[in-house]
């Protein structure tokens, strides 16, 4: 019968040495999740405040009068249309995440699953796709899209990033990790290609495609160079370059300030922590597997 840990040599969870050990690192790592934290506190802590009209010389942890104004005068202003920016953000992140997740999937499945000459050849290419900075492809991107008509409109934004190759090496890893005899089978029983990815093959799959979609949507609405540049007008702002609008406008109320960047990272935060335990399991399961 094998062993527990606790029986073997030098395996001791008791004494001064490891309690020495084990304080010390949990409060480093305290110390280090406080820290890091801090400003998101205060990010906190100044949106509930009244409207101080400059930084004070000392940091506040509690709401100097709390209240919601800052987020009541953010909702009422009509130079700050924060309905329709948060429309087009949610439009814009939900949509280059379902594309996302589709084209992504679907792409990474063929790569890993169905045998057809130059395979191998064609996932080179899209691994070196990633080495490419995206800066270089800006300015063609952009000139293509003033050609088709595109800028300023939700087309413009959601079109280039509707797929990413490291979406599609994410999920050709997971999907190569998986047996092949499970889509032999499925085949034996009548399936088609797209019956096997999809009735087979992408319930398990679900950790991995749970973490391609945190990134890709928080990759999306915190976006901020791409809609800058493709907007043409307040109308298609998204909540990041609204939040630097705002900022210039009202440069010296840190309370209206800080109501609008809380507004940009809830949801964020929302998705992260409803999709947790999928992003925990793609992260540990996906492995990159060659």
């Amino acid at each position: 019968m094998a062993r527990s840990n606790y029986e073997y040599p030098g395996y001791e969870r008791s004494g001064a040495k490891y309690w020495t050990k084990t304080i010390g690192l949990y409060t480093v790592v305290t110390l280090g999740a406080l820290w890091i934290s801090l400003p998101f506190w205060w990010t906190i802590v100044t949106s509930f405040s009244a409207n101080p009209t400059e930084m004070t010389s000392t940091l506040s942890l509690l709401p100097a009068g709390f209240t919601l104004n800052n987020f009541a005068t953010l909702w009422a202003r009509e130079d700050i249309p924060l309905v329709r920016w948060f429309v087009n953000t949610l439009i814009f992140a939900g949509a280059v995440t379902a594309f996302n997740l589709t084209f992504d999937s679907l792409a990474g499945y063929g790569l890993a699953k169905i045998d057809f000459w130059g395979r191998e050849k064609l996932f080179l290419a899209f691994i070196a796709t990633m080495m490419v900075p995206g800066m270089v492809l800006l300015i063609p991107v952009y000139l293509i899209l003033v050609k088709l008509g595109w800028t300023n409109t939700y087309q413009g934004l959601i079109a280039p990033l509707a797929a990413n190759p490291f979406g599609i090496f994410l999920l050709r890893q997971h999907f190569k990790s998986l047996p092949s005899s499970l889509g032999d089978a499925a085949k034996i029983d009548g399936c088609n290609e797209l019956q096997t990815f999809y009735k087979v093959y992408l319930p398990l799959a679900k950790p991995a495609v749970a973490t391609l979609g945190i990134f890709t949507f928080m990759g999306a609405w915190n976006n901020f160079q791409w809609p800058l540049i493709i907007s043409e007008g307040k109308e298609m702002y998204t909540l990041p370059v609204a939040l630097f609008a705002v900022r210039n406008q009202y440069f010296t109320r840190w309370g209206l300030m800080m109501a609008a960047a809380l507004i940009v990272v809830a949801p964020v935060i929302i998705a992260f922590l409803s999709a947790q335990k999928y992003f925990i399991q793609g992260m540990s399961l996906s492995g990159m597997k060659g």
